[in-house]
């Protein structure tokens, strides 16, 4: 009896497990962390030996590409048929700072198994959901008997982004051709746990602001001048007291136009998945809940733009008191962004809302730093039918919908090429992304390989161009 296309690449890929995971050790001994000076040539070392592993699996054109920082590794595998969809892949190969003596249990750059979790730096966030394309495409060929995937398919893998990704738009401005697309697939997100596989279909955007509020020339004395000049630090209080209102809605006006409100099947696929909320505040380390009131927990998070004060401070901090009427105060503020919101129009309202707010004699200077769009995938999009069709194959079960409440470079990507994003990791909580003992299921981590053996062929028989 011949073999059916998934026990060919169940079978492929069982073959090749053990060869798949000590290359995978060997890329995680390299402590590429972007962050470090120090550790500059491992990200390069990091970089040239991911090139040579994509040559060895079979991309035809694979390239490091140089940018004021750290590069990123591009590769090009073309499909034989010119009809076939472009798809391109999204990761990165840099690291967050790792030491010993940070409570892991052995060193972050010597991977280790114990029982089926493999620990390293890196090993979930992201270079293992990064090199499980390497076996899922040579899986894929293996089913198919072709030379070539059903799809043309690209990869970007930057070295950046646990440093915020500082020059990857550039870089993606200056290769816009070379990574044209029609779909963008992020391996660098997760599920919402080991039993309950899920495909996440937006990401928030952000826009951060400091602002300095000015009173008199110097710190004055408050028994001479108190109640007679305006206090800095008063307004700056109340400046972040009249960010929400009292329902907790951002009350910078103009702040929700254009937001892409949540549907009742989006509301309704979130309500399927098994959230324990308490479970979750013992997570965040919080005894309550408080958000935009009319929405979830989950909606708040993952579909709602929101306002918070990141930190706050002015006049004397030491030990005692010091009866001053200060010069400055100032307040950090983020803002996570939703589908629909522009940060550019945001920044525009928030300045003149802090403008309104600042009594007379009050001087207010904003300084905003780098803004990331938000993105969003609609549930009715082919590729993202493929995405879930070719996980629920992998995974023989159905699959659930997620968002994810942080930002990333892949809006990026949306942005400039004008292509749908779509995401694909195999992640789960308990892997510990930025923290000590960082691990992956191994199990999961297959599964991530058996699921990309079955999306080229999926994406290439549902989605194709017309001659």
């Amino acid at each position: 009896m011949s073999q059916t296309p998934d026990s060919v690449v169940r079978t492929y890929i069982q073959q090749h497990r053990a060869a798949f995971l000590d290359d995978l050790a060997e890329w995680l001994r390299i402590p590429s962390v972007s962050a470090q000076p120090d550790h500059a040539p491992d990200v390069r070392r990091s970089a040239d030996w991911l090139a040579a592993k994509l040559k060895e699996t079979g991309f035809p054109t694979v390239e490091v590409w140089p940018t004021p920082g750290a590069p990123a590794v591009f590769a090009e595998w073309p499909c034989d048929d010119p009809q076939a969809p472009t798809v391109l892949v999204y990761g990165h190969h840099d690291v967050q700072p790792a030491a010993r003596e940070d409570g892991w249990d052995s060193e972050p750059f010597e991977p280790v198994v114990r029982g089926n979790r493999l620990y390293a730096r890196g090993a979930a966030d992201d270079k293992g959901q990064v090199f499980f394309h390497t076996l899922g495409v040579r899986a894929h060929l293996a089913a198919t008997g072709h030379t070539s995937p059903a799809v043309h398919l690209k990869l970007i893998v930057e070295g950046e982004e646990e440093s915020g990704s500082p020059h990857f738009r550039a870089l993606v401005e200056r290769h816009a051709e070379r990574l044209a697309a029609d779909a963008v697939i992020v391996s660098d997100t997760g599920m919402w746990s080991e039993d309950t596989p899920t495909v996440c279909t937006g990401m928030r955007g952000l826009a951060e602001c400091e602002i300095r509020l000015h009173g008199p020339d110097q710190d004055i004395h408050s028994g001479s001048f108190g109640g007679a000049v305006p206090n800095p630090a008063t307004a700056v209080a109340r400046l972040a007291a009249a960010l929400h209102d009292e329902h907790a809605r951002v009350a910078i006006p103009g702040f929700y136009d254009g937001v892409v409100e949540l549907t009742g099947r989006e509301r309704e696929l979130f309500a399927e998945l098994p959230f324990d909320e308490q479970q979750w505040l013992r997570t965040a380390k919080s005894n309550a809940t408080r958000g935009e009131a009319g929405y979830t927990t989950l909606e708040r998070i993952w579909a709602r733009p929101t306002a918070e004060v990141n930190g706050i401070g002015g006049g004397y901090q030491g030990h005692g008191s010091k009866t001053i009427i200060p010069a400055s105060a100032m307040v950090k503020l983020s803002f996570r962004l939703v589908a629909g919101q522009d940060p550019g129009h945001v920044e525009k309202a928030v300045r003149a809302w802090a403008e309104q707010q600042v009594a007379p004699g009050i001087r207010c200077d904003i300084t905003f730093s780098g803004a990331t769009r938000p993105c969003l995938t609609p549930l009715d999009h082919p590729a993202l039918q493929s995405v879930t069709r070719a996980m629920g194959r992998a995974f023989e079960q159905p699959v659930r919908f997620t968002r994810e409440g942080g930002s990333g470079p892949a809006a990026d990507l949306q942005d400039v090429l004008g292509a749908p994003v779509l995401f694909l990791g195999i992640s789960v909580p308990s892997d510990g992304w930025h923290a000590p003992n960082e691990k992956v299921e191994l199990d999961l981590l297959l599964k991530g390989v058996e699921t990309t053996a079955y999306l080229w062929g999926d994406l290439a028989e549902n989605w194709r161009h017309e001659p």
